[in-house]
C-alpha cells in the first residue's frame, strides 16, 4: 500500500465527462446529473482502510447532499484483476451494505480516474451548478489510528459555501489514502509511486 495525496486538479476545472455502469445496472453519466445545484464525485473503493474508515460517514453524507439537490457519485476505479475485493460483483455487495444511496459506478479501464487526475481512495471533487471545480481535497482531518474524529468537516464547509454562492474555500487540503490500483503498465504521469508525508 503506497499512502498517496491528491493531486489537487486545478479549481475551476470542468466537470469531466464520464459515462459508467452502476452496481445496479444503469448507466450514469454526467449528463444525466444535469439539474443538480452541484456535482460531488467521490474516487472510493471496498478494500482500502482510507474508505473503509470512513464508510459510514460517506453514507449519510452522500444523503445530506442528496437531500439539498447536490448530487453524488462514487466511482472505483481499481485493478480487479489484481484486486479481486473491488469487483463490480463486491462492489454491489458493498453498497447494499455500507446503504449507499448514490450511484457507485465502476471504471473498468481507468479512464475516467485519468481525466479528474484522481490519486487515491478516497478522493473527493465538488463542481458547482456549472460544472465548475470549487473543491477537491480531504473529506477532513481524520485518518485511520490518528485519534481525530470523522466529521466531514472541509467537504461539509465547501457544500455550505458552494450553496450559498460563495467563493471556494481558500484553505483546502489534499485528501490522503491508498493509491489508485493502477493496471500494470497503464500508470499515469502524475503517479510517482512515492508516499505521502505523514499527517
Amino acid at each position: 500500500m503506497v499512502k498517496t495525496a491528491s493531486t489537487m486538479l486545478p479549481l475551476g476545472t470542468r466537470l469531466p465527462a464520464f459515462s459508467l455502469p452502476s452496481t445496479t445496472g444503469e448507466t450514469v453519466s454526467d449528463q444525466s446529473l444535469s439539474g443538480a445545484r452541484g456535482v460531488l464525485v467521490m474516487f472510493i473503493c471496498n478494500h482500502c482502510p482510507f474508505v473503509k474508515h470512513l464508510r459510514s460517514a460517506l453514507t449519510e453524507f452522500g444523503k445530506e447532499c442528496q437531500e439539498l439537490g447536490v448530487a453524488v457519485v462514487g466511482v472505483s476505479s481499481n485493478d480487479v484483476t489484481g484486486y479481486p475485493d473491488d469487483s463490480p460483483e463486491k462492489m454491489r455487495a458493498e453498497a447494499e451494505a455500507a446503504g449507499y444511496t448514490f450511484p457507485y459506478l465502476y471504471d473498468a479501464d481507468q479512464s475516467v480516474a485519468r481525466e479528474f487526475k484522481a490519486a487515491c481512495t478516497p478522493d473527493f471533487y465538488l463542481f458547482d451548478g456549472n460544472r465548475q471545480l470549487v473543491y477537491r481535497g480531504q473529506f477532513d482531518a481524520s485518518r485511520p489510528g490518528n485519534g481525530k474524529p470523522v466529521t466531514g468537516s472541509d467537504l461539509r464547509s465547501a457544500v455550505q459555501a458552494m450553496l450559498a454562492g460563495k467563493s471556494p474555500l481558500v484553505e483546502q487540503r489534499p485528501s490522503i489514502g491508498c493509491n489508485i490500483k493502477w493496471i500494470p503498465g497503464q500508470e499515469p504521469e502524475y503517479f510517482t509511486g512515492e508516499p505521502a508525508s505523514a499527517e
